[in-house]
């Protein structure tokens, strides 16, 4: 209501206001719906146009590998208040209590954090808050809980099968975390060979080892790549080759179908 006026002439005690057109009837619009189609249906054919080229669609990610049996040795006590080694399982033992029906609840695969979001390789489900991904319920039941495990010989490393990892990226460089304490730095070994391999073979000083040979999502520049080894984590700095997106860290990690945008390189 306080918005001034726009046009400027002589007053007037006569409403010459433009009255509103009146609505077109039901009639109107059919006639006109008719004319337009009978126009259309009367038009030639549009010329025949070669199919567009398109790409091969990517394939689909590979799932995530089976977690390894493996049940308590019998030989082994297990300590009053052990806590199954199964993920998001969090049952206790108590001595005493019968293990006949006892039902483990746990994820088999490995944590995923990707741009924020947190979950399991295993499963669908992804949040935002790392509480509500502790409460993640497991998606696969075993008829036993795991305690203590397999007797370890000493001397002798444990093979991971997979380590938890996480990456954030810029319009140049994806920058990964690979977390695993205790690194042996003189005893582990990551080596870029090509535009899309990373060989990691990483021993740890508890008497672990993880070993594999990654595959990147895009090409990377192999020369201007780096590592470096921290107290929980191994971190690369991958230098990518093309400049796309990355929206998983290797080729056959499952997608989130979250879209990723890297920001733009600053100038100086």
């Amino acid at each position: 209501m306080t918005i001034p006026p726009c046009t400027t002439g002589t007053h007037s005690t006569v409403d010459d206001t433009p009255a509103p057109k009146p609505a077109p009837s039901n009639e109107d619009v059919e006639a006109k719906i008719r004319a337009q189609k009978e126009k259309q249906e009367n038009l030639a054919p549009a010329p025949s146009r070669a199919p567009i080229a398109q790409t091969a669609p990517r394939p689909p990610p590979s799932p995530a590998p089976p977690e390894a049996e493996e049940d308590d040795d019998p030989s082994l006590p297990i300590p009053d208040g052990a806590t199954c080694k199964r993920k998001a399982c969090g049952v206790s033992y108590k001595q005493g209590n019968s293990r006949d029906n006892e039902q483990c609840v746990h994820h088999p695969g490995a944590a995923l954090f990707h741009e924020g979001s947190k979950g399991w390789t295993c499963c669908k489900r992804r949040v935002l808050e790392f509480d509500e991904f502790m409460k993640i319920p497991g998606c696969t039941t075993k008829p036993r809980h795991v305690f203590v495990g397999a007797k370890k010989e000493a001397n002798i490393e444990e093979d991971i099968k997979d380590v938890r990892n996480d990456f954030y990226q810029t319009a140049t460089t994806v920058i990964a975390s690979l977390y695993l304490k205790k690194i042996d730095k003189a005893r582990s070994n990551v080596e870029f060979k090509g535009t899309e391999t990373v060989e990691l073979d990483l021993h740890t000083s508890d008497q672990k080892r993880y070993r594999t040979s990654m595959t990147t999502f895009a090409p990377i520049d192999a020369e201007k790549s780096s590592f470096k080894i921290m107290g929980t984590k191994l971190e690369l700095t991958l230098a990518k080759a093309n400049g796309v997106g990355w929206p998983v860290l290797r080729a056959d990690d499952p997608h989130t179908g979250e879209i990723i945008q890297a920001g733009r390189a600053g100038t100086v």
